[in-house]
């Protein structure tokens, strides 16, 4: 942990600008309403719905509102950046405003409309005359982070930086087989502008931290040295069903047992390699699902993860055994369906440092630390130097509707990334 330096020091100068923090919230506040979830403060705006749209809309609105040059990818990527730099890269930040089908108002919103804050406070600032900028600035949001919808999860910036073929992507469909291009298009959406997209000199994104260790630990930012790796599967387990009190025991071949076990399993699995290794079973589904009958079907995803890969691939490896075992014994097939797979990513050592010299020199403490959760910014790590910021949440609680985060913190948070982006624009990487 670094404790708070009241002086800036020469590495990590700051201007004395600062964001306007009441814009910020009424901003946040304003998107927060649409999908808005009756009788709570949460928010439902899974993507490329009606509410992802709407919100699409209002963020796109205050982007022009600015002046600001924007640019609609095929995908669905938003990107706006400060005119008058024809040809130089800009530092970029951004996120996502997406939400889980029971989400609140910060995940993601905050590194959009915290970017869009920053570049409003830096135009204000050089139309006085008090900053010069030898590059721009620029603030996104990406289709698709959460995953929720269209699997796999930030699948936005996985396009944009050439991870995965726009075609590909565009025929990727959701639950009920709605297909993603199609719904793309119906929300007005699908742009022209070419993917991959063009590499920025460097991305950072604000986020709230989405657990508990800042304020646990009392600590205003945390400097995010990376992400960790996640494996999602999903498996679906095939039995038969049969009478519930006729049928004993020896001759079922019970999918619901089978899955049963796996869940158990892979808490078991956390225990045995320890931290840093976490693993859901986040969804389990029984055909047909009723008291008296032994099911014939069981879905359920398993989501394992780890920042070291080595580590991670012991217990994807594992778990794979058990499974294949366990369903064995029960006479019980399975099917086996990778929803997402990424490494561990190590965010860049000089943003890094640019991150915590910034929080220290505006007078705030910080912690380095990895991120549970993925993030876009992981995926521009592919392409230049990139780094994360994290703010407090309270009680640790996201992707629920009660998520919450102090508007102190999320005006400490968004200075940083205004200190941490002016020094970005003037850094040159090796």
């Amino acid at each position: 942990m670094i404790d708070a330096d009241p002086e800036p020091s020469a590495a990590g100068a700051t201007t004395g600008l600062r964001i306007d923090s009441d814009r910020l919230v009424s901003r946040l506040m304003a998107l927060g309403e649409i999908g808005a979830i009756d009788g709570t403060t949460g928010c439902a705006r899974l993507a490329l719905t009606d509410e992802d749209r709407a919100g699409r809309d209002l963020v796109v609105t205050w982007m022009r509102d600015l002046g600001l040059e924007i640019s609609i990818d095929g995908i669905g990527n938003v990107i706006a950046t400060m005119p008058g730099f024809d040809g130089v890269a800009p530092v970029m930040t951004g996120s996502h405003i997406d939400t889980v089908g029971t989400g609140g108002r910060y995940d993601g919103n905050l590194g959009v409309l915290g970017g869009l804050e920053v570049i409003e406070t830096v135009i204000a600032a050089r139309e006085r005359g008090e900053l010069e900028l030898t590059r721009p600035l620029a603030v996104g949001f990406f289709s698709d982070e959460e995953g929720a919808r269209f699997p796999p999860d930030m699948l936005g910036s996985l396009v944009y930086v050439g991870g995965m073929a726009v075609e590909d992507a565009l025929l990727i469909e959701d639950a009920n087989g709605a297909v993603f291009g199609t719904e793309l298009e119906r929300i007005g959406y699908a742009g022209p502008a070419p993917l991959p997209g063009p590499a920025p000199h460097a991305f950072v994104e604000l986020h709230i931290e989405q657990g508990p260790v800042l304020e646990d630990e009392d600590v205003t930012i945390g400097v995010v040295e990376g992400v960790q790796g996640i494996s999602w599967t999903e498996l679906t387990l095939n039995g038969e069903s049969c009478h519930a009190g006729t049928t004993p025991m020896r001759l079922r071949h019970d999918p619901g047992y089978v899955a049963a076990r796996i869940s158990a399993q892979v808490r078991e699995l956390t225990s045995e390699f320890g931290e840093p290794q976490v693993g859901t079973v986040g969804a389990i589904t029984l055909v047909p699902n009723l008291v008296n009958v032994v099911p014939s079907i069981a879905t359920l995803t398993v989501d394992l993860r780890n920042t070291d890969e080595d580590t991670l691939q012991r217990a994807e490896t594992k778990f794979r055994g058990f499974v294949a075992t366990t369903a064995e014994a029960e006479g019980v097939g399975v099917e086996t369906r990778m929803l997402a797979r990424f490494e561990p990513v190590e965010f860049d050592e000089q943003v890094i440092d640019i991150v915590e010299r910034s929080a220290g020199a505006l007078g705030m403490s910080s912690r380095r630390m990895p991120s549970g959760a993925g993030h876009d910014a992981q995926m521009f790590a592919r392409v230049c130097p990139t780094a994360m910021i994290f703010t407090k949440s309270v009680n640790g609680i996201s992707h629920n509707v009660t998520e919450y985060t102090e508007p102190e913190d999320l005006e400490a948070g968004t200075n940083v990334l205004l200190q941490t982006m002016l020094i970005l624009a003037e850094t040159e990487f090796g």
